[in-house]
C-alpha cells in the first residue's frame, strides 16, 4: 500500500513522537484510504476536498456573489459537490476559486492524507497559507508533517501512544466517529500492520469518546473546580482541555484521562462522598425534554394527546361516530403510555456509562 519513502517518513514521525509505527500507519491508511496523491497536470498533488460553505463564509460583497454564481460557494455545508476526479476538483473548484480570493480558497480546502482544513494554517504554526501549501505539495512526507502537527495541536498524541483509537478518532474525526467506525477501522489496520492485538493502556478510565453518567459527573466536578465545560455527558475536546488544565493545576499526570487519581482529586469538590454531581432526573433527559423530535415522549406526546382528546370529544356528539371516539381516545392513551416509556428509557440510559464504544 505504501512505498518505501512513505514508510520511512511515517517511521521518522512515529519515532519522534513515540508512537508505534503501526499506529501511525493505521491512521494514515484510514484517513487516506490508501491513496496518497493525485496526478494533476503531470504533477503529484495532495488529495483535496472542497468545502463551499467555508468559502462562502470567507467572502463578502461582489466576491461572494461571483462565487455563488459559479457554484463555488453556498452558505450550507455539502451544497457544493465535489467531482469524483481529483483533477476536476483542482481545475473546477480550487483553481477558479483562488482567482476570486486565493487566501479564502486555500482555507476552504481539506488537504492531503490527513484531510486537514487549510483554515488551520496559523493554529498549526505556519507563517502563512502559502507556507503550509508549500509543505503539503513537497511530497508525502510534507503531508504527514501537516497531519502530525494537527495531532499534536488537538492533544491526541497521548491517545495514539496508548493505542486508544476510540479517543483518537473522537478527537480527530469528531462526534460522529463511532457512527462511521473510524476507531474500529484504525484498530483493525493497526493489528494488521503490527501483527498483534491492540490493547489500550487507558482501559477502565474515562477519556475522549466516553459518554454517559460518569462523564457528566466528571464535567460537573470540573465546573465546580473552575473550568468552563458543558455538562452534557459527551467527553470531547473541550472536556479533555478542562481535565488537562485541572491535572496540571493539581500536579497530576497531564494525560487527559480521568482515572482513580484524578477522581480522587476531584472528590474534594463533592458536597458529600455519596453525591453524584451531574445526575439527571427523569424529566431532565433529552428524551423527556425533546420528546424524540416531537414524535414520542415529552412535550410532543402531551400536545398530540391533547389534540386527539379534543377531537374525540367533538366526535362524541355526532350520532354514529361513537366508534371513532373510542379509537381516538385509545390513541391518546397509547401516546401517553408510549411517551412515559420513552422517558423511562431515557432515564435508564442516563444512568449508564460507555467508557469506549465497541
Amino acid at each position: 500500500m505504501f512505498d518505501d519513502a512513505t514508510r520511512r517518513a511515517i517511521a521518522a514521525y512515529a519515532a519522534r513522537h513515540k508512537f508505534e509505527e503501526a499506529a501511525l500507519l493505521a491512521v494514515v491508511e484510514v484517513e487516506s484510504g490508501g491513496r496518497l496523491y493525485a496526478t494533476v497536470a503531470g504533477r503529484q498533488e495532495p488529495l483535496i476536498r472542497w468545502e463551499g460553505h467555508y468559502f462562502d463564509d470567507r467572502l463578502t460583497g461582489e466576491q461572494r456573489a461571483k462565487a455563488r454564481a459559479l457554484g463555488l460557494a453556498h452558505p450550507s455545508a455539502g451544497r457544493v459537490g465535489n467531482p469524483a476526479s481529483q483533477a476536476k476538483r483542482w481545475s473546477q473548484l480550487y483553481l477558479p476559486a483562488s482567482r476570486i480570493n486565493a487566501r479564502a480558497a486555500y482555507e476552504s480546502v481539506s488537504w492531503g492524507i490527513g484531510q486537514v482544513m487549510g483554515a488551520h494554517w496559523a493554529w498549526l504554526g505556519y507563517a502563512s497559507p502559502a507556507a503550509m501549501l508549500k509543505v503539503l505539495r513537497s511530497g508525502v512526507a510534507g503531508q504527514i508533517e501537516v497531519m502530525v502537527r494537527y495531532i499534536e495541536k488537538a492533544g491526541l498524541v497521548g491517545s495514539l501512544q496508548r493505542l486508544d483509537f476510540a479517543a483518537f478518532a473522537r478527537g480527530y474525526n469528531g462526534p460522529a466517529y463511532a457512527k462511521y467506525g473510524y476507531h474500529t477501522k484504525m484498530k483493525r489496520a493497526y493489528e494488521r500492520w503490527a501483527g498483534k492485538r491492540a490493547s489500550s493502556a487507558a482501559s477502565g478510565m474515562l477519556r475522549m469518546g466516553s459518554t454517559g453518567a460518569k462523564v457528566r459527573e466528571l464535567q460537573a466536578l470540573l465546573v465546580r473546580a473552575g473550568h468552563a465545560v458543558n455538562v452534557d455527558g459527551d467527553f470531547g475536546p473541550a472536556t479533555q482541555r478542562a481535565l488537562m488544565a485541572f491535572q496540571m493545576t493539581n500536579k497530576l499526570t497531564v494525560d487527559g484521562v480521568a482515572g482513580p487519581e484524578t477522581f480522587a482529586a476531584l472528590s474534594a469538590y463533592k458536597v458529600a462522598p455519596e453525591e453524584k454531581p451531574g445526575e439527571q432526573g427523569p424529566l431532565q433527559t433529552d428524551e423527556a425534554l425533546q420528546g424524540g423530535g416531537g414524535i414520542v415522549g415529552g412535550a410532543g406526546v402531551e400536545t398530540a394527546s391533547r389534540a386527539i382528546e379534543e377531537a374525540a370529544d367533538k366526535t362524541s356528539w355526532v350520532p354514529g361516530l361513537e366508534w371513532l371516539t373510542a379509537i381516538l381516545s385509545l390513541i391518546a392513551a397509547l401516546l401517553v403510555i408510549g411517551g412515559l416509556c420513552w422517558i423511562a428509557y431515557g432515564w435508564w440510559k442516563s444512568k449508564k456509562t460507555v467508557e469506549a464504544p465497541a
